[in-house]
């Protein structure tokens, strides 16, 4: 029998159907048949998601809570042992009034979270150091001999880097030390122990004082406090996010406030947070009982007709608990209106289907590119680690994936030739890569090996190993001190600190990375080819200079130029005349001072410069066991004999020289200072002698 073609095409086009239609029938029926289900599965996992989500920021407000009680306490603890080493080294007498200013001044300014440092000595007398908020600071004094009911206070503005003298008022008063608690205890007591006050020289402000004995050559000086007033914990408290509507406390295991959040609050201005749900912690408290105060607890609880999930925690100082508190609907009541949203969605949706299962063949194609396009956003952002292959069954979107895949393997083979987190930087700053850049002050820093020429010369190519060595030791303390690293010029480095990132205290982070480079130098073992340990100088200084693309339109190089970096240079030379390590100038003193511990070395004219600059040897920072009332004794003969060189009394710049070989045995700076002071003493120079000494080679 003939079959007709025609007719049976025309009977397998009635049997076939359109896509769109088969998904679309497929996507109804699901719709129908799930919907119910899907509805009850969702408000489960909602409900699941939201409880969960709750205790998520919970958790991250106890963490967040705990971490800056400990702070507090560590601070307190830490300013205390630094004052009372202090006072045990005889660096700092009771009695010394301008030190034991200076002292308890920069102790409040140095920690954020303490409002008083006082001392009590056993007569009664009193001396305290106090924040007035954030922009001012008070010193305050009450003596039982002097002036008996009379107290002296002088005011201090804070300024950046420094305060000043705001005025001097004496007016009367009733409080006395010998009547506080801590003083008391402290007077009797050998170890420091912590206290609650509520009374002080100004008034009632009710705090926590970290109080202890001060015992020097075994005799009590008297009692030293660092005080917290409960406002500093209130400001913090402020900052936290407790949903939109929920409150946190930290109250004391009595139940009494400590704290409630409150932005405005500090030394001048009394905490008046929001107390309304403060019964609810209360009754959290009541109900948990002792177990509440030694482990975290949870509970919900109602209050005029609202449910609220309370959480308590403990917190690291004694007998203190936080207390959260997060409405129920605050979380719950957003998945309510969701499965009704839901519900009429899927009504709608089920009349819809058809036109919604038109786009899932787009959705096949669109989801796998948006998951390529997110992998070139991790190209563009420099993230390559970050990249992955996607699989597709379409094959264009497999073979793209590949592709980009394969390229981001191919840039990270420039790692080793490109500093990646620069190149983040820039990128998240919109740096674009072209020649450009702006006049910044910052801090610049060169290394390089003590006689590498000649060491180069006797190792020929063996000396790769131990310059990648060197290299691979500076640069790792450079990174993590949150330095970029400029350039590599042989076997020196070049360094600055204050951009891409800005950074208040890149003078500071670039005096810690030299200290360190040179002591993972010393401590690395690196010998010279005569076994010699390795030595390397280190020139840094700081100002203005301009940074940024510096270069052509191809070829750029992120970079810092100006006299400021020159002067850098020539600093790190100038260390092979003074016999040196670390030289720095006299901006980056200034900067870091109070951080670093440093000696004038000299006036110098460097070369190609006529004029005088002060500089400066790094001997090590502040907070160093190593700097101790020693190193400030030879560094005082040094200053003293370098102002009497100044002076032209060039013989008592060599007796006060001469003390600084005699307690160091050897330092090159003195030596070479004290002969130089021998021959002027000699040669009597004119008028027209300037103190200054010219280096003739950079």
């Amino acid at each position: 029998m003939d079959i007709d073609p025609a007719r049976q095409l025309r009977a397998v086009a009635r049997m076939t159907v359109s896509i769109r239609l088969a998904v679309s029938a497929l996507v109804l029926a699901a719709i129908l048949l799930t919907a119910a289900l899907s509805s009850l599965l969702w408000w489960r996992t909602a409900e699941a998601a939201s409880r969960q989500l709750a205790s998520t920021i919970n958790e991250q407000i106890v963490a967040a809570v705990r971490k800056e009680v400990s702070a507090i306490v560590d601070e307190a603890r830490a300013a205390h042992t630094a004052i009372r080493t202090l006072f045990l080294q005889n660096v700092l007498d009771t009695r010394e009034a301008d030190k034991r200013e200076f002292v308890f001044l920069s102790q409040l300014q140095s920690q954020a979270t303490i409002s008083w440092v006082a001392f009590g000595w056993p007569d009664g007398s009193f001396f305290a150091a106090h924040k007035l908020g954030d922009r001012r600071l008070e010193m305050m004094e009450i003596s039982l001999t002097d002036h008996p009911g009379e107290r002296r206070v002088d005011e201090y503005d804070v300024v950046p880097g420094d305060i000043e003298f705001a005025n001097r008022r004496f007016e009367p008063t009733d409080f006395r030390v010998a009547d506080q608690a801590w003083f008391k205890a402290g007077l009797s007591a050998d170890d420091p122990q912590w206290f609650r006050v509520m009374d002080h020289a100004t008034g009632e402000r009710p705090s926590i004082a970290f109080a202890g004995p001060i015992d020097v050559y075994q005799e009590r000086q008297g009692v030293l406090a660092v005080i917290i007033e409960y406002t500093r914990l209130a400001r913090f408290l402020s900052q936290l996010e407790v949903g939109r509507t929920g409150t946190a406390f930290i109250v004391d295991g009595s139940g009494e406030l400590v704290a409630a959040p409150d932005k405005d609050a500090d030394e001048l201005h009394p905490a008046r947070g929001d107390t309304a749900l403060l019964p609810l912690a209360r009754a959290a408290l009541d109900q948990a009982g002792e177990a509440g105060r030694k482990q975290a607890w949870r509970s919900r609880l109602t209050s005029g007709g609202a449910a609220y999930e309370v959480a308590l925690t403990p917190l690291p100082f004694p007998g203190w608990s936080l207390a959260t508190i997060i409405p129920e609907a605050e979380f719950l009541g957003p998945v309510e209106t969701t499965l009704h949203r839901v519900i009429l969605g899927l009504a709608i949706g089920a009349v819809l289907a058809a036109l919604a299962s038109a786009m899932l063949a787009r959705s096949v194609i669109a989801a796998p590119l948006s998951r390529v396009v997110g992998e070139l956003r991790h190209v563009e952002a420099f993230a390559l680690e970050q990249v992955r292959r996607h699989p597709s069954r379409l094959k264009e979107i497999a073979s793209l994936s590949g592709a980009i895949a394969e390229m981001a393997s191919g840039l990270s083979a420039f790692r080793k030739f490109i500093p990646a987190d620069l190149v983040r930087g820039l990128l998240r700053q919109g740096v674009e890569a072209r020649p450009g850049g702006s006049v910044q002050e910052l801090s610049v820093m060169f290394i390089d090996i003590a006689g590498f020429t000649g060491l180069s010369e006797r190792l020929g190519d063996r000396v790769v190993p131990l310059l990648s060595r060197y290299l691979d030791l500076t640069s790792e303390i450079i990174v993590a001190n949150g330095g970029t690293i400029d350039k590599f010029i042989g076997d020196a480095v070049m360094a600055f600190w204050g951009a891409p990132q800005s950074q208040d205290d890149h003078a500071a982070r670039c005096c810690r990375a030299a200290l360190a480079c040179r002591r993972a130098i010393d401590e690395s073992g690196l010998v010279d080819d005569l076994g010699q340990p390795l030595q390397i100088r280190i020139g840094i200084n700081s100002g203005r200079m301009l940074v940024g693309n510096i270069g052509s339109e191809l070829r750029l190089n992120y970079t810092v130029i100006g006299d400021a970096v020159n002067v850098a240079s020539r600093l790190e030379g100038a260390n092979k005349s003074y016999g040196t390590q670390i030289l720095i100038g006299a901006a980056t003193e200034r900067l870091a001072r109070g951080a670093v511990v440093t000696r004038e070395i000299d006036s110098i004219a460097v070369y190609g410069r006529e004029e005088g600059l002060s500089v400066h040897e790094l001997i090590g920072m502040v907070n160093e066991n190593a700097v101790g009332s020693d190193t400030v004794g030879w560094i005082a003969d040094y200053e003293r004999g370098l102002a009497a060189y100044r002076a032209r009394r060039f013989a008592d710049a060599v007796a006060d020289f001469e003390a600084v070989l005699k307690q160091r045995g050897h330092d090159r700076p003195a030596e070479l200072m004290r002969d130089r002071c021998r021959r002027l003493a000699a040669a009597a120079p004119d008028v027209t002698w300037r103190p200054v000494a010219a280096l003739t080679s950079k």
